[in-house]
Formats: C-alpha cells, sequence, structure tokens
C-alpha cells in the first residue's frame, strides 16, 4: 500500500458491516446499498491495503486474522465518528437519533415497549428500534446498540450492568388447580404436568430453572418462548414458573406454593463504544431507573419467601 493513502472511512464501514453480519446481503441490508456495492467496496479496499480481509465461502465471509487485526481500529474510527457527529449536531444536549434496544420477547411487551412510550415522549428527536427477541440480542455483530441477557458478554469491549435480579415463582390457572389435586409442599409437584420452554432450543442455561425442583417435571406442552407458554398455562394446560412481571392481572394464573422458587438476573450491555453515544445512555439511565424503581416487577413482596433448593 501506498504510505501516502489511507483507507477511506467509508470503505472501513463497509468493511465493518461485513465482518457484523457475515454476508454480502446481510451487509447490504444494513447499509441500504446493493450486494454488489459492499463486493466492490471490500474488493476497493483489500487492493488498497495489500492483503486479504475476509475469506470467501459459501456459508458467507469470515475475518482472516489481518481482518481481525484491523477490526478495533476500524471500530475505534467508527466510535469517533459517531462522537463527532452527536458532538457537532447538538446531540450531547438534545438526544435524538436512532437507538436499537435488543430485549427478550415477554419482557419488552409487558415492561420496556410501555416504558420506551413514555421516554419517547419527553424526548421528540429520539427514535427506538425495540428487538423483540425469542433469544438475546447479538451485540458481537451490531445487532443492537445495547441489550437486556441473562448471560452477558464475558469478551471484547463492553459495559455491563446488573439490571435486575428476578424470582421465578410457580402459577397456575385456577380452573387447572379445580381439576387436580392440591398441592400442599414440594413432594406434591411430581404427578402435576407443567408448561416450560424447549429444552434443547434454549437461548440461555439460565432458563432450565425447573431443574432445580429436584425431579424430571412432566412437561405437557413446551414452547419456544414465554409468551406461549404464559398463555398456555392461563388456559388451564399445567404449572408455569415465571417472573411476577410476565403474570397477567386478571387473575387467570395464581401463585403456587410461593416457598419454592428459582432466582436468575438480567444484565443490561452495550458496546464500550457506542455506550459514549448520549442516546444510548439515555436509553440506558431510564432502563436502570424503571428496574430500580420497581422491585414488584421483579420479586413477589406480599408475603415472605425463603428459597427451597433441592438436588445438588
Amino acid at each position: 500500500m501506498n504510505n501516502h493513502t489511507l483507507p477511506e472511512w467509508t470503505d472501513l464501514r463497509f468493511f465493518l458491516e461485513l465482518a457484523r453480519a457475515g454476508t454480502l446481503s446481510g451487509a447490504s441490508r444494513r447499509l441500504e446499498v446493493e450486494h454488489t456495492t459492499v463486493a466492490r467496496r471490500i474488493d476497493r479496499l483489500e487492493a488498497q491495503l495489500g492483503t486479504t480481509l475476509f475469506d470467501r465461502s459459501r456459508e458467507g465471509y469470515e475475518l482472516t486474522e489481518m481482518g481481525q487485526a484491523l477490526l478495533p481500529h476500524a471500530e475505534a474510527m467508527e466510535s469517533a465518528a459517531l462522537a463527532a457527529t452527536e458532538q457537532l449536531s447538538g446531540n450531547e444536549v438534545s438526544v435524538h437519533g436512532v437507538v436499537r434496544l435488543g430485549v427478550p420477547e415477554l419482557f419488552a411487551v409487558r415492561v420496556v415497549a410501555p416504558l420506551m412510550v413514555k421516554m419517547l415522549q419527553t424526548h421528540p428527536e429520539l427514535s427506538v428500534d425495540l428487538l423483540v427477541l425469542p433469544r438475546f440480542a447479538n451485540l458481537a455483530n451490531r445487532e443492537a446498540d445495547l441489550g437486556v441477557m441473562l448471560d452477558p458478554p464475558t469478551t471484547g469491549r463492553y459495559m455491563i450492568t446488573r439490571l435486575a435480579t428476578f424470582r421465578m415463582q410457580l402459577y397456575a390457572a385456577p380452573s387447572y388447580l379445580a381439576r387436580h389435586p392440591p398441592i400442599l409442599s414440594h413432594l406434591d409437584l411430581a404427578p402435576h404436568d407443567f408448561v416450560d420452554y424447549v429444552q434443547d432450543r434454549l437461548p440461555s442455561s439460565e432458563l432450565s430453572y425447573l431443574a432445580e425442583l429436584g425431579f424430571t417435571p412432566r412437561r405437557r406442552l413446551c414452547c419456544t418462548g414465554m409468551p406461549a407458554q404464559i398463555e398456555a398455562a392461563a388456559a388451564g394446560m399445567g404449572l408455569i414458573m415465571a417472573p411476577p412481571y410476565a403474570v397477567p392481572d386478571d387473575g387467570r394464573l395464581v401463585p403456587v406454593l410461593s416457598e419454592f422458587h428459582a432466582e436468575r438476573s438480567f444484565w443490561l450491555a452495550a458496546p464500550t463504544d457506542l455506550f459514549r453515544l448520549q442516546r444510548v445512555r439515555a436509553v440506558w439511565n431510564v432502563l436502570r431507573e424503571y428496574a430500580e424503581a420497581r422491585p414488584s416487577l421483579f420479586m413477589q413482596t406480599s408475603e415472605p419467601v425463603r428459597p427451597l433448593r433441592v438436588g445438588p
């Protein structure tokens, strides 16, 4: 490469999006251009740098060792460009722009969507793309600017905080309880039907909370997402473990055996460079403040509950 010729930022932006998407079609959707344009820009960048940045295959594009070496430098340039744009446009005072927020589906529906409506009413220049997912957002490929998840990133450059600890407790429909033997202790649970996640499609091992029952439950209906589980349990299918925010307040599900529970934590995470942006921090702060102010969304507080741990 000519020492006086530096890569253009626009070419590096194409490089970043292809690295994150892994396919020309995925990168072209993000960049809103034709996939041939992405390929042409990458070819130009590789020729300019005199090295191969991607291994091409029928499965897609994967970074080479040189591509991996370029990645943090390109991300640093992206971060600087975003920060400069924000500062020059006055965004450090007036929050505006688009924030992509990835949230588990039922938490998004019951908690985050109404919260975002209130937030956007006070920030007329801000927009939110709420990714309502049956899994957790992939921050490594920039699917979202920040995300709520059970398993926070363990490698890479991220800002991470515990959003809330929530308690999974047993619930059932009154119609189900009326048709089955009473549940007075943990020993009474084994013969009952359960609604749960599809076990070989769990987006996180943290969702295997029924394992803490100490026996193999009779899973009569399994769903890949909790919204369907809640509706099935409310229709009388069987027992379900769920956090308070997931349970409708119309009486269709009632607590069962409150002495047993499993605790999990939601984490809030964002790539460090995106966390510097005022609009990302604004959404981050609203989520944290809301969770801290409403512990009843995550823990039943009407009566004392003692944990019952069964098995290893």
